[in-house]
């Protein structure tokens, strides 16, 4: 099942929403899509985009503002959801677990494991499903926000012949550290800690021999810099083993998508220099 379910004219492209059987998550997924007026007449290269916690495919293509830039330089934008939902579906009462916060791995665990496959998903079924469906090339880069900033450096990290580039907004930078990441990792993965160490950007950065080009945007005034996302922790992490990071902290902002509307343009760009 692949369908098309909402097209609306933005900019200078088409700000889609299609439904599709995923079979690495067994259910359905929904996925955003914008795709600019170019590739009407030629394969263009995407960026995919991953949210965070709590959030699903609509939260980026609706307050990010990303639409105009992606018409300009002429960028397929692929939005998932952040994790399998529906009838069926393991859930939990937290913000940090369950639907709407499936931390972009491959849980083991029960009742996770028959449905919370992110890491497959976007990386293998998404990539696929892309090529099938919308006029991509075989250039693609990732970026996220939050939960998806971690799900965007450790999937860059973990499957570099995929993506060109990777970016960040607040990602959960060092997620055997913090509650979020332990929370989320346990839960998923089971209770020995050597098992999550595969899941976190940090460890990632040291243990790679090759590195793509990454940014990082992180605000200074975010209520969950210090306790949740520790960026120094990342940022030293890539000094040490020479990895292409370019950290940006930026006074004032914080977590929200404010955040994410002032600099989209500039990550974008940031992509489309590698893309090209």
């Amino acid at each position: 099942m692949n369908e098309l379910i909402e097209s609306r004219r933005c900019f200078n492209g088409e700000q889609r929403r299609y439904r599709h059987r995923a079979n690495t998550l067994s259910c359905d997924m929904q996925v955003s899509v914008y795709l600019p007026d170019q590739a009407k007449s030629q394969p263009l290269p995407a960026v995919y985009w991953l949210s965070g916690l709590t959030c699903n495919d609509r939260n980026f293509v609706e307050k990010a503002g990303a639409q105009r830039i992606a018409s300009e330089l002429g960028l397929i934008l692929i939005v998932p959801d952040t994790s399998p939902r529906g009838e069926g579906v393991a859930d939990a009462d937290s913000d940090s677990l369950g639907q709407g916060a499936g931390f972009y791995v491959n849980a083991t665990e029960q009742p996770w494991r028959a449905h919370y496959q992110m890491e497959r998903y976007v990386t293998d079924e998404l990539v696929q499903w892309s090529a099938d469906t919308l006029p991509v090339n075989d250039k693609r880069a990732i970026a996220g926000h939050s939960m998806g900033g971690h799900g965007a450096l450790t999937l860059a990290l973990k499957h570099p012949h995929l993506y060109t580039s990777a970016s960040a907004f607040s990602p959960i930078s060092h997620p055997t550290e913090c509650p979020w990441g332990q929370a989320a990792l346990s839960a998923y993965l089971g209770e020995d800690p050597q098992l999550w160490l595969q899941h976190d950007a940090c460890v990632l950065l040291q243990s790679k021999r090759s590195h793509i080009p990454m940014r990082v945007d992180q605000g200074l005034a975010d209520p969950f810099l210090t306790e949740q996302l520790n960026p120094q922790a990342l940022e030293k992490a890539a000094q040490v083993h020479q990895a292409p990071l370019a950290m940006h902290y930026h006074d004032g902002f914080d977590h929200s998508y404010f955040f994410v509307a002032s600099f989209i343009e500039t990550q974008l760009r940031f992509h489309h220099h590698y893309l090209r």
